[in-house]
């Protein structure tokens, strides 16, 4: 079998992503709208929300464990047949428990998609070329991901005012043509995803109890490590704030949810779009001043913009810092991910994607549950201030990775 090189691992890493993540921009704002059609209430629609964040919490980091047990390619192979299943059940659910079980696999197929194939491809480049910048290919995995969307959620809003089949739901055909792109995307993982055999000498069980094992004392060893990965609680925060207080900022400044919806649609696609563009922006950023600079300036502006989100008193201004915000969402994005790669090895790579994957969706579920409230009983806007203020602190936490970067000694 011919190896594959560097250059070759990029163009498909690009081509998997974009087959990956498309679905989500087709289908993306209908997964909440679908339920609500068939009869699903507002609280049961939270309730199905958190079965997928449970799910995710509660498996991110043995799944972690298993791809670096058993390999990338099967545990890819078995998230994208789930992603098929969990969204063939979803679009023919038609009450809350069918609802209930799609979001279920649907967490499954997340916490196995969340990792093995940046790992693939970091282990593979560096295969071929140990001294491979991984940043430049994980700079255009981002770019392909945030133009997936975006095109995905430009074509499905489309798809859904069009309207071509009478007989069904405006809202399910995004549906099947997101199963019919995951079922491409399948196919494609089982044909370029290759990796040489695992040869193990003793049962699995062990080996993933080892590889876990040592996926966390390495996070217990490195303070570079726990410093990236405590990033998330910061950057997530602000997550919070520019993905979920947006539309309800909008509808505030415009006095209506109606004016709201009809702004923010072609408002995300476009953010998606930017997000694309600092993607491809921090790959030649790092190349200039380093990947750790990258991170940090990244991880400043996009707090201040969230905080320019919150002060911001009219629509232009909020869904302008709205879109900046995302801007450098997709710059911090491959860099951080690359600082992450530099401190893992081939046997502990995935476990350490999944524990920084378990931060911070954890911190994404603690925000949620205290900015809420907040803006309830003071305002969104202080709420999404208080979020931007606060991700602005996890930049401190890139020092250690930029001493790292510079020659110094790890402290």
């Amino acid at each position: 079998m011919t190896p594959i090189t560097a250059p070759q691992a990029e163009r498909r890493l690009v081509l998997l992503v974009v087959t990956r993540w498309l679905p989500v921009g087709l289908t993306f704002g209908l997964t909440v709208l679908l339920p609500l059609e068939r009869g699903v209430s507002l609280a049961e629609l939270g309730v199905l929300l958190a079965v997928q964040g449970f799910v995710v919490l509660g498996l991110e980091v043995p799944t972690g464990g298993l791809t670096d047990t058993i390999g990338r390619r099967p545990v890819l192979l078995a998230a994208g047949a789930l992603a098929v299943v969990s969204a063939v059940l979803f679009v023919t659910a038609e009450g809350f428990w069918m609802f209930a079980v799609a979001m279920l696999l649907q967490g499954l197929f997340r916490v196995l998609d969340s990792g093995p194939l940046e790992a693939w491809f970091v282990d593979t480049a560096h295969a071929d070329d140990p001294a491979h910048p991984v940043e430049r290919g994980l700079a255009r995995g981002g770019t392909a991901l945030g133009l997936a969307i975006a095109g995905g959620a430009l074509v499905g809003g489309l798809i859904v005012a069009w309207h071509p089949v009478e007989a069904w739901s405006p809202l399910v055909l995004p549906f099947v043509i997101a199963v019919a792109v995951m079922l491409v995307n399948l196919v494609l993982v089982a044909v370029l995803v290759r990796e040489p055999p695992r040869v193990r000498t003793e049962p699995a069980a062990l080996g993933l109890r080892e590889t876990l094992g040592a996926g966390i004392g390495l996070l217990r060893r490195s303070r570079v490590l726990r410093s990236l990965v405590l990033v998330e609680v910061f950057w997530s925060v602000a997550m919070v704030a520019f993905e979920t207080f947006t539309p309800v900022r909008l509808a505030e400044v415009l006095g209506g949810e109606a004016d709201a919806a009809a702004l923010y649609g072609p408002a995300s696609a476009a953010a998606w779009g930017l997000f694309a563009l600092g993607s491809a922006a921090a790959g030649t950023a790092s190349r200039r001043i380093g990947v750790a600079r990258t991170a940090i300036l990244a991880r400043l502006l996009n707090g201040a913009f969230v905080v320019v989100m919150g002060l911001a008193a009219g629509a232009v201004g909020l869904l302008a810092a709205y879109g900046v915000a995302y801007l450098f969402h997709g710059s911090a994005n491959p860099v951080h991910s690359a600082l992450l790669h530099r401190q893992a090895t081939s046997s502990t790579r995935a476990v350490v994607l999944s524990i920084n994957s378990m931060v911070a969706g954890g911190t994404w579920s603690v925000g949620m549950l205290l900015l809420g409230p907040l803006a309830e009983v003071t305002s969104s806007s202080l709420a999404v201030v208080l979020a931007g203020a606060f991700s602005l602190l996890g930049a401190v936490l890139y020092l250690p990775a930029l001493r790292e970067e510079r020659g110094g000694a790890e402290v």
